[in-house]
């Protein structure tokens, strides 16, 4: 109409958008979205708040930190945590029944083999220099723990024990088994019977049984076909059957991430003619061991905390040497901290695996992930 007039009317303001980044945010998206979200968030943190006090107190107010077997026995009805069994047994915790006075050698060996785990864990060290630090320092190793050198004494391997021995059979079977993982996978992949054949019949015989028996046959039997006169050292032999045991699951992981790698990815390949050995090499491996990173490091974690089971075979590991430091009559009553202790220490471990393997697919998945 001609004489109608308009008014403006303004849009009515809305709420700002919710934050989505900071401490809030995750609070909100992670522990209280939603009533039942909240509900388990309180009951969890009313549960660590009645726990907590009562952890402190015992581990750390009422605890007696030094190697006192007298105070820790006169505690009040063991109110507090005795952390002197540690301080008095540590170094035979640490590496088992090698000599008291060469323990320093044990030490530096595996102070090198961790530096070298955590500098070959960074993409930039990729290089030939560390294939060449790793052809040094595992002969270091073995040198510094067997002696027999530059003046060193000999230690037998039935000696070696502690923390040395589960970080060498854990490093040198997984190293060992990975690449023979990586064969298997591809053998049972292979249109050629007697290879698939084989590989299957390997994986399925060393699955089907567990650990503990192969380190048993590995130990017990296997001499038994052995010539007269002729013996393999029971580390090398324990070493052998953990790397077989290790890469028969690691095959099937890998074989895994074969079978969810797109067809097309190889005819894509096969397209631009590159033979079946660079289609392997370029494509299909790069792709599926990228997909099954997490099940990789699964298997790692699980290797080392399987190298506790060698205590069958009378070679003490971590775990094994703790039950020798307990032999002692009077700290057998603080067994509880000895194994926190110890926990400790595969828990260090084993989060630095995880958390590595966290790193490793964010790193690798930046072209294919979600923003």
């Amino acid at each position: 109409m001609a004489g109608s007039t308009q008014v403006f009317e303004p849009i009515a303001s809305r709420p700002p958008p919710v934050q989505v980044q900071g401490a809030i945010a995750w609070l909100r998206t992670n522990l209280f979205d939603g009533w039942r979200n909240t509900v388990a968030t309180l009951v969890v943190l009313a549960l660590l708040a009645w726990c907590i006090p009562k952890l402190v107190s015992w581990a750390v107010i009422h605890a007696i930190f030094v190697p006192d077997n007298a105070a820790c026995r006169a505690m009040a009805e063991h109110s507090g945590a005795c952390w002197g069994v540690v301080a008095e047994k540590y170094r035979l915790i640490l590496f088992g029944r090698y000599p008291f006075a060469e323990q320093w050698r044990p030490l530096v060996a595996c102070v090198l083999l961790v530096c070298l785990l955590a500098v070959s864990c960074y993409r930039g060290f990729w290089k030939l220099w560390l294939l060449a630090a790793w052809a040094v320092v595992l002969p270091l190793f073995f040198l510094l723990m067997f002696g027999g050198v530059a003046g060193l004494s000999t230690v037998e391997t039935s000696m070696w024990g502690g923390f040395p021995l589960t970080l060498l059979l854990s490093t040198l079977s997984l190293v060992m088994a990975f690449p023979l993982a990586i064969l298997v996978a591809l053998g049972r992949q292979s249109r050629m019977p007697g290879i698939r054949t084989l590989c299957v019949l390997y994986v399925e015989l060393i699955r089907g049984v567990p650990l503990i028996t192969v380190l048993f046959m590995a130990s017990f039997m296997f001499p038994l076909f052995m010539p007269e006169g002729k013996q393999i050292d029971v580390l090398l032999r324990v070493l052998v059957g953990m790397t077989l045991f290790t890469a028969a699951y690691l095959a099937e992981v890998v074989r895994g991430g074969l079978q969810a790698l797109p067809k097309g990815q190889v005819e894509a390949a096969q397209s631009l003619g590159l033979s079946s050995w660079q289609t392997t090499r370029k494509i299909v491996l790069p792709q599926a061991l990228r997909l099954v990173v997490p099940a990789i490091m699964n298997t790692f974690i699980g290797a080392f905390k399987d190298t506790s089971l060698v205590t069958i075979v009378s070679l003490f590991d971590l775990t094994g040497a703790l039950q020798l430091a307990l032999g002692d009559s009077n700290w057998r009553k603080f067994f509880l901290e000895g194994q926190f202790f110890v926990a400790g220490i595969y828990f260090v471990f084993c989060f630095a695996m995880s958390r590595y393997s966290q790193w490793i697919e964010r790193h690798l998945n930046t072209g294919t992930r979600r923003q």
